[in-house]
């Protein structure tokens, strides 16, 4: 196949590290990354994008590569002085990060569309492959957990995951539609790969557009889901905890079980080699391979093994 057109669904830390070394194996032509935006929430006046940015910094390669979130050499002067003033300060928003809230909450309170704005972002920080908003319309995460329902920020970041969660509602996902720019390039695809991203708060929100699960399903393209579960835990973020939570198996086996109506590939990481059997009976076609991404190579390979499965590396 001369030309591969890859569309990538993508939350945060994880979904980046793969989206980057889908980036450095596809040409710009070659990839769609489209990220979760149920996790978007107005904080001090301002829309803030934690995975569309998380993804955006990553491809740009000015990333907080430690941190897994925000940019490198972040300086915290304003979150200083706010606290100073009794502000809140609970979400961390470093200095030069809020100049890219300010401009995305101008621009949309302009009557730009979340699209159009990210790709003007994109431009800015010299962002080659296309990344795109799940929808324009707002959606909002909410987790029901043992101490009520909580907007999903104030859960994952306010509480630190500490509650116990039960359940998850996407209010205004009945409201929300695929956008042009989304419905042409699942038209276009050739694959889709669902980066190592949470299934319930990353993924589900993604697939949950109305329209959007259909569409992929209707492609007839392969779809293959990377595990964001190695060996029984999450690398990053709490899909271990919430698989517990939700009285499931914290394996590899459960999240491959997840999607078994979606998926037609599984890519399971090495140390979890004893699930394959029980994946493939799922109806499943199966990659083991290194998951674990420590470093760029690793992200370029996993990227790369990835792509072998529709016969295109």
């Amino acid at each position: 196949m001369d030309r591969r057109r890859i569309v990538a669904l993508s939350g945060g830390v994880g979904g980046a590290k793969l989206a980057l070394g889908l980036s450095r194996v596809l040409a710009a032509s070659e990839l769609t990354v489209i990220a979760n935006t149920a996790d978007d929430f107005e904080h001090l006046g301002l829309y803030i994008a934690p995975d569309l940015d998380t993804v955006m910094y990553t491809l740009a390669g000015i990333n907080n590569a430690a941190q897994g979130w925000g940019l490198a050499d972040e300086s915290w002067q304003c979150m200083a002085a706010l606290e100073r003033l009794g502000g809140d300060s609970w979400f961390r928003l470093g200095d030069r990060d809020i100049a890219t809230h300010l401009l995305r909450s101008q621009l949309l309170a302009q009557g730009d569309s979340l699209t159009g704005v990210t790709a003007r972002l994109c431009r800015a920080l010299g962002v080659e492959h296309r990344l795109l908003p799940m929808c324009d319309a707002k959606v909002d995460t909410w987790v029901m957990t043992d101490q009520g329902e909580l907007p999903f920020q104030h859960y994952f970041v306010r509480e630190q995951c500490r509650p116990v969660a039960s359940g998850f509602r996407f209010a205004g996902i009945e409201q929300a539609r695929i956008s042009t720019a989304v419905q042409q390039a699942i038209d276009d695809m050739d694959a889709l790969v669902v980066c190592p991203s949470n299934p319930f708060v990353s993924v589900a929100p993604i697939l949950a557009v109305p329209g959007m699960r259909q569409a992929l399903l209707a492609s007839g393209k392969p779809r293959i889901v990377v595990s964001p579960i190695i060996g029984g835990q999450a690398v990053k973020g709490p899909a271990a905890k919430m698989l517990a939570e939700l009285s499931l198996p914290v394996n590899a086996l459960a999240v491959a079980s997840h999607y078994r109506d979606f998926a037609s590939h599984f890519v399971l990481d090495s140390a979890d080699t004893c699930y394959q059997s029980a994946i493939e009976a799922l109806g499943l076609q199966v990659l083991v391979c290194n998951t674990l991404m420590q470093t760029l190579d690793d992200r370029i390979t996993l990227a790369s093994r990835v792509l072998s499965q529709v016969g295109q590396d």
